[in-house]
């Protein structure tokens, strides 16, 4: 079995660097060095983003919205499996909030938001 390191992929990469490598092809070989920690980043917010829809703002996301994936089903707000907002519009609705839906520009952090937009987005099946 090969044992794989970020110290590792990094020496590779810059010994792929300095040689004839055409620039297009260096920076296509950084990003599929780069991808499992995007990969691990998008879990994380999706995480983060679930946690919060369930139970991690005031008031709750659960309590008003229908969301399969979370287990809720609030009947104030629009069903998201139904709506399946990207990712854009969920962003929008949390920062400006929309009808009795309060905004949360002030309570949750830029991060935050956009963990919660993308996990929304996601669950529902919409698109990003």
């Amino acid at each position: 079995m090969t044992h794989f390191s970020c110290s590792t992929a990094y020496r590779d990469f810059r010994s792929l660097t300095r040689t004839a490598l055409t620039p297009a092809l260096a920076i296509t070989a950084g990003m599929l060095l780069a991808a499992p920690a995007i990969a691990a980043d998008e879990t994380a917010q999706m995480t983060l983003g679930k946690q919060l829809f369930i139970s991690g703002t005031a008031p709750s996301c659960a309590i008003c919205h229908t969301l399969k994936d979370a287990g809720t089903e609030g009947e104030i707000g629009p069903h998201l499996d139904d709506l399946k907002p990207t990712a854009a519009r969920v962003k929008k609705a949390i920062v400006e909030g929309v009808g009795v839906m309060p905004s949360f520009a002030g309570k949750l952090t830029a991060a935050q938001i956009d963990a919660l937009a993308l996990y929304v987005s996601r669950a529902s099946g919409g698109s990003q």
